[in-house]
């Protein structure tokens, strides 16, 4: 029988929030809300049509986004088994989980939130890419806190520990490369030329949004503004998520 308890521990500035899940912590880092240029901006090279137009978006609220990945360790505390394909028996526990569907991921949020009381769900694509570029502090950079992918990303052929590069602006760590992100939202390649420019949704039907490129992946695939997705039942190897909360 799998004991799983939790409690929330908040930071008097309320920039970072931990939580612990049986003996798993995790942490979420407050993005100030803003207004960000999304898509195809100058710095990224070789942009794909379904990044045009550069689109102003508005987030108009104060967010968290998880600190890392979720890892196979709060998995394995939450859910009870790891359906990692990348699984080591020294280090597997801190990479990202991977091998999960966006279905997947809705029921992992639905016992988190069981067990926590809270109410942690995918990020909006607009949110995740606000986030990856570094929110109100950005500078502006081709991936994820620099121009320098190797500084900030694993694109190697494997997964590796979270947050053993560079994190963002924000303090993020890995929103490039090392697994595909979920985002909640459904996939469009008109998004940026029609969506509303206040806290985009997404289309209501459609495939899933997979943002951040993954470990096997060309460095292009991991600029901050590069949008793929995926049937939502399909669980790939390089699959994972970020909570947002």
């Amino acid at each position: 029988m799998i004991v799983i308890e939790s409690h929330e521990k908040k930071q008097t500035s309320e920039d970072t929030l931990s939580f612990t899940v049986g003996n798993v912590s995790f942490k979420m880092i407050r993005i100030e809300h803003g207004s960000f240029k999304m898509g195809a901006t100058p710095e990224m090279e070789c942009p794909n049509d379904d990044e045009k137009p550069v689109h102003e978006v508005t987030i108009s609220k104060d967010y968290y986004m998880g600190e890392t990945q979720v890892t196979q360790e709060l998995w394995q505390a939450v859910m009870g088994d790891n359906p990692s394909h990348f699984k080591d028996e020294i280090m597997g526990k801190k990479h990202p989980v991977d091998s999960v569907s966006w279905y997947d991921s809705q029921e992992f949020i639905k016992k988190l939130n069981a067990l926590t009381g809270k109410q942690f769900r995918l990020p909006t694509e607009a949110e995740w890419e606000y986030a990856a570029r570094g929110g109100n502090k950005s500078l502006h950079t081709q991936y994820s806190g620099s121009d320098d992918i190797d500084s900030v990303a694993w694109y190697d052929g494997k997964t590796h520990p979270v947050a053993k590069k560079s994190p963002n602006e924000l303090g993020l760590y890995d929103m490039s490369g090392n697994v595909w992100e979920w985002c909640n939202d459904c996939y469009g390649d008109d998004y940026y030329a029609n969506s509303p420019s206040v806290d985009p949704q997404g289309p209501l039907a459609g495939f899933r949004v997979l943002r951040g490129g993954g470990y096997e992946d060309d460095q292009w695939f991991c600029r901050s503004s590069h949008r793929y997705w995926n049937c939502p039942d399909d669980g790939d190897h390089d699959c994972g998520f970020r909570l947002a909360l």
